[in-house]
């Protein structure tokens, strides 16, 4: 059943050629124990050991506790010792089938236990949380909604800023907390999920027995196996390894909200950009796309579940580019150029399904559904793309712009392949072709080496755009980065804060003069529900505002329904609207096919 694999020979071979013999003679022991599935021990006896074992034990080490570690750097993954069961001819995937390992039934220990996820950062955390929960039920778990009852708990983590890592390292400690004086008898494993994981594999495993998983964001079929890898020893365990293929495209995901009439579709990963700041390339690895027919499948079942909006996520979704064979899309090969005035770092590749055609086909889906998109990089905008959001009327009219800086020479020291100008005429040109469009942006204040001259460029452009929507934060530095290697956090944090706060006084300043264009006009409007906090009635508008309603009609409507409002007021952050008639897209756009203002 086993066999010691090419892979294994030429990590032996590798690691002895970096002068780690004796750790090379150690992982060539544990591929020959794979084959008989022993183990050797010190006293020279040999007793039963699984695979992972024989190969990851012998490796890793960290003082009186021993870790299982797969990562790209530690050798070939679990996979090239295995033999590998031939698939009938025909037999289509099981969509989120766990991996699985022939000397270990995984989802033995799985059966009938309670997991508990708490969701960190963005909304790919937020669609990766719903792949994980598609593969956990399947190996026999069931989620709970109590973290007291669960048996295991799940971080899906960020590591974006430092504060966010921060956050996670206190919940650490409150759950060991927990799980000492409250739950000893019963105390739940506690697995680490997303970016954090990948970054911080070793430290999170070594931290005073804080975690006992560690998963990263390529490696989420194979938790059931971790987890009762784990079940099986004192180890921590870990899989981080990136891929250069995954996409999930065969899973369907578990919604955390089944009563949400949003979501959010995840259509590519990882990023090529590596831009200087960012630590995303090394979390989330290179860009991979979904093929075009999965994605509008999906969407296809979306729509008959009642779905009114999905928004296609990818950390740099508009640079999407499917070479699948597709059985309903012939390639188009349309909007494959770069926005004009930008460059990329990488060498551009050619042909493809690209995001234009994507955003087309899944438009046409259903013209009852809302489409947007997020989080996209400004150099990937060609014409293409503008004229199919300005021509199908349920592609909503915000743009995500990431800024970060609006100074050229903070910009080159970004890796962001445009200059002031560009940026400048780029936001010009979208306004001309789509006369009502809205943006949303994406701000760093006090990166390396940011002068007060280059601060002051970066306000002038807020003032000069007028931004309707802003992420704006201070400059955190990640290992592992460009910026890490090369530069020095050299802005003093009081000065980071100072300009972060001008930065937020100028945003709210100018969104709220712009948000004042609406006052007076009609919109159309997605009734979404109550707030939490007050149950206040609120939707959403096309170009991404929160919309607080009120009104006789709002009695009638239910999460789901698109409303016509007059617009009553509005404030840098929100518009407050009438509602008026319950309405479809359809009918709305064919009565108010228009913009009622132009380019302000």
């Amino acid at each position: 059943m086993f066999y010691r694999s090419a892979a294994v020979t030429r990590t032996y071979r590798l690691l002895c050629s970096h002068d780690s013999r004796h750790l090379a003679r150690r992982v060539s022991t544990a591929a020959n124990a794979v084959s008989d599935g022993t183990s050797a021990a010190s006293d020279g006896t040999s007793t039963p050991l699984d695979g992972a074992s024989a190969i990851e034990k012998a490796v890793t080490r960290s003082g009186k506790r021993r870790h299982l570690i797969f990562n790209n750097r530690n050798g070939p993954s679990l996979q090239h010792f295995l033999a590998q069961p031939q698939r009938e001819p025909g037999a289509a995937a099981n969509a989120a089938e766990p991996d699985e390992v022939p000397y270990m039934a995984v989802s033995d220990w799985g059966q009938g236990r309670k997991y508990y996820v708490e969701v960190y950062g963005c909304q790919m955390n937020v669609s990766d949380t719903e792949i994980l929960m598609a593969v956990l039920n399947k190996a026999g778990y069931l989620r709970t909604m109590d973290a007291a009852d669960a048996d295991v708990v799940f971080l899906m983590t960020c590591a974006i800023r430092e504060k966010a890592e921060d956050r996670i390292w206190s919940r650490l400690a409150q759950l060991k907390a927990q799980r000492t004086k409250t739950r000893p008898e019963r105390a739940p494993m506690v697995g680490v999920l997303g970016c954090m994981a990948e970054r911080l594999k070793e430290r999170l495993l070594e931290a005073d027995k804080l975690v006992d998983v560690v998963c990263g964001p390529d490696a989420y079929r194979s938790l059931p196996r971790l987890l009762s890898l784990r079940a099986m020893s004192a180890d921590g365990v870990a899989n981080v390894m990136l891929s250069a293929d995954e996409t999930y495209a065969d899973i369907t995901p578990v919604r955390l909200d089944a009563n949400r009439i949003s979501v959010h579709l995840s259509v590519m990963r990882g990023c090529n950009n590596m831009c200087s700041f960012c630590i995303v390339p090394f979390t989330r690895g290179t860009e991979r796309s979904r093929d075009i027919d999965s994605i509008v499948e999906e969407v296809r079942v979306l729509s008959q579940q009642g779905i009114r909006e999905v928004t296609l996520l990818g950390q740099n979704v508009n640079s999407y580019r499917d070479t699948s064979q597709s059985g309903a899309f012939e390639t188009q090969g349309y909007g494959a150029d770069l926005s004009r005035g930008f460059s990329t770092i990488y060498r551009r590749k050619e042909g493809g399904r690209r995001f234009a055609e994507l955003l087309h086909r899944v438009a046409q889906v259903d013209p009852e559904m809302r489409v947007r998109f997020t989080s996209p990089h400004p150099k990937d905008f060609p014409d293409e793309l503008l004229y199919v959001i300005r021509d199908n009327p349920n592609v909503c009219r915000n743009i995500h712009l990431p800024l970060q800086s609006g100074s050229t020479s903070c910009l080159e020291r970004m890796r962001r392949g445009y200059s002031r100008e560009a940026f400048l005429d780029l936001v010009l040109h979208i306004r001309k072709v789509i006369p009502d469009v809205t943006f949303s942006t994406d701000v760093i204040a006090g990166f390396c080496g940011e002068t007060e001259a280059e601060h002051a460029d970066t306000v002038g452009v807020m003032r000069e755009v007028g931004f309707d929507m802003a992420f704006m934060f201070a400059y955190s530095m990640r290992e592992r980065t460009h910026a890490h290697r090369k530069f020095q956090d050299d802005v003093p944090a009081d000065a980071k804060a100072r300009r972060l706060q001008e930065i937020i006084d100028t945003f709210h300043v100018t969104a709220r003069k712009r948000n004042q264009r609406f006052v007076g006009t009609q919109g159309l409007v997605l009734y979404e529900g109550l707030t939490k906090r007050h149950a206040r009635p609120f939707g959403s508008d096309d170009h991404g505002h929160k919309v607080f309603l009120n009104g006789s009609v709002l009695a009638d409507l239910k999460p789901g329904d698109y409303v016509r409002v007059f617009i009553d007021s509005a404030t840098s952050a929100s518009l407050s609207a009438t509602a008026i008639k319950k309405t479809t897209l359809s009918a709305y756009y064919q009565q108010f096919p228009q913009p009622e203002f132009g380019v302000a």
